[in-house]
């Protein structure tokens, strides 16, 4: 289901949920506020863009919609859908290697730039949801 009501929600295991790949105009929200921290999403069929205090969490090209994000210092997990393969950016810390798993099977180990971006590529369909885990190594 592409739709999260309101584009960005909190859910009860205190995790974000937000997105919406079926919209055809950008449709962002500027000031949600979660765990003290001021979040923006903008959304579209295009992209799907999370900042946290002016910080880049998560983008993705095309759009599409993300369950349950959790983030902490070791580790990324989420759910993601969409109508086609999308290239997803996350921005954790600079030059630091992750393992990274879709749908419980590692791709390997990616390294992030000096700017602390990572990309990945995931195989999407409609109605069909992957999940995405990256764990820091040591």
């Amino acid at each position: 289901m592409p739709i999260i009501k309101g584009l960005i929600r909190k859910e009860d295991d205190n995790t974000l949920s937000f997105g919406d790949y079926s919209l055809e105009a950008k449709t962002k929200i500027c000031d949600f506020e979660f765990e003290g921290n001021i979040y923006k999403i903008k959304t579209f069929n295009e992209v799907t863009k999370l900042k946290k205090n002016e910080l880049l969490v998560y983008e993705s090209e095309p759009g599409t919609v993300v369950h349950n994000f959790k983030k902490t210092a070791d580790l990324v997990e989420f759910s993601v859908e969409g109508p086609e393969d999308a290239q997803i950016t996350l921005e954790l810390e600079p030059e630091q290697a992750y393992e990274v798993f879709i749908d419980g099977d590692s791709i390997g180990d990616v390294t992030t730039n000096l700017g602390g971006k990572l990309m990945l590529s995931v195989s999407l369909e409609l109605e069909k949801m992957v999940f995405v885990k990256i764990i820091k190594r040591a």
